[in-house]
């Protein structure tokens, strides 16, 4: 091996013990903590939680208070009135004058109001009810896509750090071949084309190498950016076997359990229950409200007038029950119902599609499962025969029965085939993490069960 491949392969090494693999667990415990996407829908959770002491408030007793004040006139006349006093008898056909021209007015009144019918405040308060249900079920699709996303990014940048190590250990593999196929030319053993493709594929893989590395920078960040943590401190590990797992479920009962159990869908049905009461509050009759009210209030007004000085006042006063019923504003409610109306049946179609894309999605995830297994020894059947066949090129060109391109294409089979089974493990892993989060069961117990596998402690 050349002095300044030693030296950079050193490199590299140390490089890689600098970077602490952290577990799948520790990066999903960080991520609740760093993960911005993760933290808006905590925050739009409690924000919709919110909603249910709305919904509690929603028929609580009101009280208003009003006040004016200002510069105002007040002319009154009243005739054939009826004036009896002590001592004055009394009158028939009397008449009063009052006026102020010119005076400070000033009013205030206060309304308490129960309200005791409204089929529109009912609708509303079941409306702030299921929006509230919506919103917990939405923060948990939200920690269920998180987990996904966070084994995503961990076996990502597992992935890219194991196509590294196999590009570097098939570039020391193909300069060793160029240096003996130089060696070779200058005895006169093989002919300069040895020489060139030897020379063509090592450039070839030193470019694949220069790639992964950057390819393994690029994840480590996507994987920093998701925990918060400093992307120099991420390494994460590949699986290096079948992940063990329980027995599979037939597809009927992991399509049943996505479909009871998604968060997605089940916030799609709240939706559409929201949405049939938006009708409710629109439909006729549903303006109609029963109020037990109760209100007190006085106006004043002191000034001058035809008459000379004069001022003016009233109190009133009233406890009963207001009755509401609005008969037509124009077709405003039938045209908001026809609205509502339009919206449930848009809610139904968008539920009916995420059914569909939930079954495909589980049933997707459960075929990669079903032939992982059977795909998985396949693939370790393979790489197996690609070592041997490497083997046996290399024992072959030693003795001059294989050329240099014969080893160079069984270095890049065996290099293929390494990563092949190494993908394949890494799918199935992922099948198994997305099936469980498509039915919401996606949770820290079943990510240490997969952490174990990868060869961490239990903590």
């Amino acid at each position: 091996m050349r002095p300044r491949t030693v030296a950079f392969a050193a490199i590299v090494a140390v490089v890689s013990q600098a970077a602490s693999a952290i577990d799948l667990v520790g990066a999903w415990r960080a991520a609740r903590k760093g993960d911005f996407e993760y933290s808006a829908a905590q925050s739009a959770g409690a924000a919709g939680q919110a909603r249910r002491a709305q919904a509690d408030n929603l028929w609580n007793p009101s009280l208003a208070l009003n006040a004016t004040a200002g510069v105002g006139l007040s002319d009154t006349s009243t005739s054939g009135a009826r004036f009896s006093a002590p001592g004055f008898g009394q009158s028939n056909g009397v008449s009063f004058n009052t006026s102020v021209n010119h005076g400070a007015s000033g009013r205030f009144g206060v309304v308490a109001r129960q309200p005791l019918v409204s089929a529109e405040r009912s609708a509303q308060r079941r409306q702030l009810e299921l929006g509230a249900d919506v919103a917990a079920v939405e923060l948990e699709a939200a920690e269920q896509a998180m987990a996904l996303r966070v084994a995503e990014a961990y076996f990502d940048l597992a992935m890219a750090a194991e196509a590294e190590r196999v590009l570097r250990r098939q570039q020391v593999a193909v300069e060793r071949a160029l240096t003996q196929a130089k060696d070779r030319f200058s005895l006169g053993d093989v002919p300069i084309t040895d020489t060139h493709e030897a020379t063509a594929r090592a450039e070839s893989v030193k470019a694949q190498v220069l790639a992964a590395a950057t390819e393994v920078e690029l994840r480590r960040a996507a994987l920093a950016d998701l925990t918060g943590l400093p992307a120099a401190q991420l390494a994460a590990r590949a699986p290096a076997s079948v992940i063990a797992s329980a027995d599979l479920p037939s597809l009927e009962r992991a399509l049943a359990a996505a479909a009871a159990n998604n968060p997605a869908l089940r916030a799609s049905a709240v939706a559409v229950d929201i949405a049939r009461q938006e009708v409710g509050k629109h439909a006729a009759g549903a303006a109609a409200s029963v109020d037990l009210v109760a209100q007190f209030g006085r106006e004043r007004i002191t000034g001058s007038g035809d008459f000379g000085g004069a001022s003016s006042g009233a109190t009133n006063g009233l406890i009963g029950v207001q009755v509401s019923l609005p008969f037509t504003i124009g077709g405003y409610r039938s045209a908001r119902q026809d609205e509502a109306l339009r919206l449930v049946e848009k809610a139904q179609a968008e539920l009916q599609r995420a059914r569909q894309q939930i079954a495909l999605q589980a049933r997707t995830a459960w075929l990669g499962l079903s032939v992982g297994r059977g795909r998985i020894n396949a693939l370790a059947e393979a790489q197996k025969a690609s070592h041997a066949r490497l083997d046996a090129t290399r024992l072959g060109r030693s003795i001059g029965d294989r050329t240099t391109l014969d080893l160079l294409n069984a270095e890049s089979d065996a290099a293929a085939a390494d990563l092949n089974l190494t993908r394949g493990r890494v799918g199935l892993l992922l099948d198994r993490l997305r099936l469980a989060a498509l039915a919401g069961a996606l949770d820290e117990a079943l990510l240490m069960t997969v952490n174990a596998s990868l060869g961490y402690e239990p903590r």
